[in-house]
């Protein structure tokens, strides 16, 4: 049993009959579930995750004071406190007055803010720029056990992915950056004799490579301990993980080197392929380059589009 499933257990075992013999009348406002931080929101958690923050337990979502006053929402805090603190043989840890950071009665327009900056899930083109991808990835992942406000599922379809230009500006900038990484900079290292820097070309080419598959596949890229997980489980391009972690566990001697730069170029073909598959570029060339361009141009906003390529990256 993984943590969101073990989450849900306890919620119906002893969270939802808490809620309908106690807080009836509290019912309508009310969303439960888990999503956040934590290798068990995104179901990746294992047995080494089980050292820290693996327990039984739920996020009970209240909206703000205006329909839930403080002393509501505390005595809704000390009811779940009561909670039984043994579950299948997990125990929950102490929580203080006002809950915990992951689990217990939260605010959603607080949660929504501390995450994104937005309590209510809308942001600007600056904001959708800036904010942290893997914040994006935790304000979506996990589950709603139930919302029968609507809030807070309301909120997380308008983080659900980055809006089309958004995505654009980033999927650009991550193809200059694997142009410059991989089909330019990784060859000429070498040849200056610079192995780190080679190195650093390489790490860099895998980082924008893997940040471009995210935005082909319209996700979010969480935290990097577990972005190849995540990759290997994405509908498109999903193999090219092997090969990306084949560049960042392999030396750049001799015909090591000749082989990792023909796998980058590769890797560009697949990518370059699904952009024409996607419509997203009007180059016909092998140049990430001209393709970081073509996609660029295709950004509807001006402002946008014409803010450096490297903008939003």
């Amino acid at each position: 049993m993984n943590g969101l499933e073990l989450s849900r257990a306890y919620f119906e075992a002893y969270g939802k009959p808490m809620l309908d013999e106690q807080f009836p009348d509290l019912l309508p406002h009310l969303a439960a579930g888990l999503f956040g931080s934590g290798s068990e929101c995104f179901g990746y958690d294992d047995e080494v995750s089980r050292d820290h923050d693996f327990e039984p337990g739920f996020c009970l979502f209240i909206p703000g004071e205006d329909v839930v006053d403080r002393r509501t929402a505390f005595t809704l805090e000390r009811a779940y406190a009561k909670l039984p603190r043994e579950f299948m043989g997990f125990r929950r840890s102490v929580m203080g007055p006002v809950g915990g950071p992951r689990r217990g009665v939260l605010r959603t327009d607080e949660f929504f803010a501390e995450k994104i900056g937005s309590p209510d899930g809308v942001l600007t083109f600056s904001q959708w720029l800036t904010v942290p991808e893997q914040a994006l990835a935790e304000c979506t992942n996990g589950a709603l056990f139930f919302d029968n406000r609507g809030d807070v599922t309301a909120i997380r379809q308008l983080l659900s992915c980055f809006p089309e230009d958004v995505g654009r500006k980033k999927m650009a900038g991550h193809l200059l950056l694997m142009a410059q990484s991989g089909q330019y900079n990784y060859r000429r290292c070498l040849g200056h004799g610079e192995n780190g820097a080679a190195q650093l070309a390489a790490v860099e080419f895998v980082r924008s490579a893997m940040a471009v598959v995210f935005l082909l596949n319209h996700r979010y890229q969480p935290y990097y301990k577990w972005s190849f997980r995540a990759m290997r489980a994405l509908p498109k391009l999903s193999l090219l993980a092997e090969l990306l972690e084949y560049l960042l566990t392999t030396d750049n001697d001799g015909d090591l080197a000749n082989d990792k730069y023909d796998v980058m170029e590769s890797i560009a073909a697949d990518v370059i392929d699904e952009l024409m598959e996607q419509g997203l570029t009007r180059a016909t060339c092998g140049d990430l380059e001209k393709h970081a361009y073509s996609v660029n141009d295709g950004i509807n906003d001006a402002a946008l589009r014409n803010l450096h390529i490297l903008a939003a990256v």
